[in-house]
């Protein structure tokens, strides 16, 4: 890298997306670009795939101005990414950072991945590096097509159980009676996993993506309205329709150098149940450095109060500085 590249905010988010070839992950992609791009024109996204999709979405894909990057694990780091290869992504996330400079990498894998094996090479490499950090694992799945994959049960229970949330698509063209035929198949992997729709592909960035260093940065830099507001999770885009509801709390107060009680907001974390609640996004000032779900302080030592950045997901959360 040179001198003179932008400096790196915070650690950089990792999102494992994961399903059979043909699901929909790249679509679900080209989808989400441009409600990021909505709230902040600069944002940009680096890939890192494991398999060849479909030619015309991975080429809309590749042309748009908000990937920053990407990376063809079949052609450039070998051909199975959660196998024997798996070490290998390492070397993909740091030459994607340092070329890119990009707010996110998505690891979109192939079929057949497990994506447990990935998140903890991914964890590991965070760990080791203090840049990366797991967002989230999220498995697509194709419920026009469920039925021909009935000989990979097993490979599609072990994807449901290691997985954060389930992304149902293509079920618009199905009659109600198949749908069910459906939800009884996905009923038999036997996991918990919450299970949304998409419309037609498109999936709110508040519920796939957690709030990262250029989101805050943006956020703190507007004008914000006081109080609380309760709404569907549209986004930018009110021709969609979501499952989803956003409930944004702003706090304030008269105090100058008020903060958060950090226990309190732990005990909160702690109790928020998993299967109604997918993700909790928020900007603090604390004087005292708040720890992970596992513990882990955030990097670096902070004097007096400060802002942090926390993400919830699905029962565990991280802070970052």
């Amino acid at each position: 890298m040179t001198t003179d590249s932008p400096p790196k905010l915070g650690h950089l988010p990792i999102t494992i997306i994961t399903g059979f070839v043909g699901s929909g992950k790249t679509t679900l992609l080209v989808k989400l670009l441009p409600q990021l791009r909505a709230e902040n024109p600069g944002y940009t996204l680096a890939l890192i795939k494991s398999e060849i999709g479909t030619v015309e979405v991975d080429s809309l894909l590749a042309a748009s101005d908000s990937l920053a990057g990407s990376a063809e694990l079949g052609d450039e780091f070998g051909s199975c990414l959660c196998c024997t290869n798996i070490g290998q992504i390492e070397g993909a996330l740091i030459k994607l950072d340092e070329d890119c400079n990009p707010d996110r990498i998505v690891i979109e894998t192939s079929g057949s991945a497990e994506p447990l094996k990935l998140a903890l090479e991914v964890n590991r490499i965070g760990k080791a590096t203090g840049r990366f950090e797991l967002d989230g694992v999220v498995s697509v799945v194709d419920a026009e097509n469920w039925g021909g994959y009935k000989d990979l049960s097993h490979t599609a229970k072990l994807q449901a159980q290691q997985t954060d949330l389930i992304v149902i698509n293509k079920w618009e063209a199905l009659s109600e009676r198949d749908f069910d035929l459906f939800l009884d198949k996905l009923g038999d992997l036997d996991v918990d996993t919450p299970q949304v729709k998409s419309d037609k592909g498109w999936i709110s960035k508040e519920l796939l993506f957690g709030f990262d260093a250029t989101m805050a940065k943006a956020w703190l830099t507007k004008p914000q309205k006081h109080g609380h507001s309760h709404d569907h999770a549209h986004g930018h885009d009110h021709s969609h329709t979501s499952e989803i509801e956003c409930l944004s709390v702003t706090l304030s107060s008269g105090t100058k150098d008020a903060s958060v009680d950090l226990t309190k907001l732990e005990t909160l974390l702690k109790s928020a149940p998993k299967d109604e609640i997918y993700r909790i996004k928020a900007i603090i000032r604390s004087s005292q450095s708040p720890k992970s779900a596992d513990g882990t302080p955030v990097n670096g030592v902070v004097q007096g109060p400060a802002y942090y950045i926390l993400n919830w997901s699905f029962g565990r959360w991280t802070w970052t500085h």
